[in-house]
């Protein structure tokens, strides 16, 4: 006789939920590369996100200025400008901050830089003022404006000694008349920053981090949440679960159960990654303290959580990764085959990033209370109002319902999805 279905109705039966979360589980920890997704890389990607890729660009930007480049030249240049453009600048101890450039006579300036003979080429549109006051004179300055090394290179260095040229020139100028240097700028701005000291510290680091965490989330969510639902339909093993003597809802609670383990221990991860970084940060600064500026600069800002902010972070992980989770169920379970569930996940993957890329535009939204009580939105926006030290409990708290209840709704659609027939028999 075929197994008894279990009342449709009733409460949740702990016991029952667990061991269909323990069984969805047991399939996941099966597969090394999901357990290398959930656990190995966050706490690989993120320190090298957020200090590795950003300290080669500082040292690759920073080798640029200490390095000669080869400057083509067509035509003439006065004496003072040659001088400039070819001379070291250096510290006291005779540390190098910017190289000067090699001079390179060149007959095409155009054809010189795009072959590559040269970083960038200079040509005299006629005269160059050796005086100021004695007229102007015009620079062509040729360069790959597109390439980040030529702007950093060769094309930065010409565009601060020509500035600094004019700089003295004017005031050699202004010396003849009896006045100082300081009659070009009769007025000066002195910019303030009032900015609190954490959201100084976190720069533009802290627009990084609510994406990589709802990466991770999706990733650490993503093959359990699959497996579970249109993986086992799949396999053929989900109609002897329903004819179990098993609640639907217990079914849906169960695997959503799964897959939020999984998905949150990406998050916890995830946390614990950034918090390693920033362990990593103080130690470097500690053994390097002259360095400290250099190196934030480098980073785009420096991670700094207190013990509430790490409880916001994680409050917010936890209820965005119950939302994520209950939406891959959702799409999963309507899924006739795993690869089709695939298909239908890649929209989910921009539903986090573009919100995500939109943060740096944050300073222009009207951050209301109904942006931050919407599902997944909002969580985005408590998180970056965290890592810059403006958060509020408020927000953070709506942010948590909202997510809460995004995640109640896509519950329930999935548990009338999971009792019709014409679903659960897709394939």
């Amino acid at each position: 006789m075929p197994a008894e279905r279990a009342p449709r109705r009733g409460g949740l039966r702990p016991g029952m939920v667990w061991q269909i979360a323990a069984r969805d589980l047991l399939t996941t920890l099966r597969d090394r590369r999901t357990l290398s997704a959930t656990i190995l890389m966050p706490l690989i990607l993120i320190p090298l996100f957020t200090l590795g890729l950003p300290l080669l660009m500082g040292n690759l930007i920073g080798g640029q200025q200490q390095a000669r480049q080869q400057l083509g030249v067509v035509g003439t240049l006065p004496d003072g400008l040659r001088r400039a453009l070819t001379t070291d600048e250096t510290l006291p101890d005779g540390t190098v901050t910017r190289a000067g450039v090699d001079l390179v006579p060149v007959t095409d300036p155009l054809k010189a830089v795009r072959d590559g003979t040269v970083e960038a080429a200079i040509q005299p549109g006629g005269p160059l003022p050796a005086r100021a006051g004695d007229g102007t004179g015009t620079l062509k300055l040729y360069a790959k404006l597109s390439n980040l090394r030529a702007r950093s290179g060769a094309f930065g260095k010409v565009q601060d000694v020509v500035d600094g040229y004019n700089r003295q020139l004017a005031t050699a100028r202004l010396g003849t008349l009896g006045l100082g240097a300081d009659t070009l700028e009769p007025v000066r701005i002195q910019p303030v920053d009032a900015s609190s000291a954490q959201e100084q510290r976190s720069g533009q680091l802290a627009f990084l981090i609510p994406m990589l965490m709802m990466q991770f989330i999706l990733a650490g969510a993503l093959a359990t949440a699959l497996d579970a639902t249109a993986g086992e339909k799949e396999r053929g093993t989900l109609e002897s679960l329903l004819v179990a003597p098993v609640r639907r809802a217990e079914v849906v609670t169960g695997k959503l159960l799964a897959t939020a383990t999984t998905a949150l221990t990406s998050a916890a991860f995830s946390v614990i990654g950034f918090l390693l970084s920033g362990l990593i940060m103080r130690a470097y600064q500690s053994a390097n303290p002259g360095n400290v500026a250099t190196f934030t600069q480098a980073m785009g800002g420096q991670l700094t959580l207190s013990a509430v902010g790490v409880l916001t972070l994680l409050g917010v992980a936890a209820t965005t990764a119950l939302l994520i989770s209950s939406l891959l169920i959702l799409v999963g379970i309507y899924a006739r085959s795993f690869k089709e569930a695939q298909t239908y996940v890649a929209p989910i993957n921009l539903l986090v990033v573009l919100p995500a890329v939109t943060l740096q535009f944050a300073d222009f939204l009207n951050t209301s209370a109904a942006l931050y009580a919407t599902p997944l939105i909002g969580g985005m926006l408590a998180i970056l109002d965290t890592v810059k030290g403006s958060g509020e409990p408020a927000h953070a708290a709506l942010a948590i319902a909202g997510n809460l209840a995004g995640t109640a709704l896509f519950s329930l659609l999935a548990l009338r999805s999971f009792g019709r027939e014409e679903v659960i028999f897709r394939n």
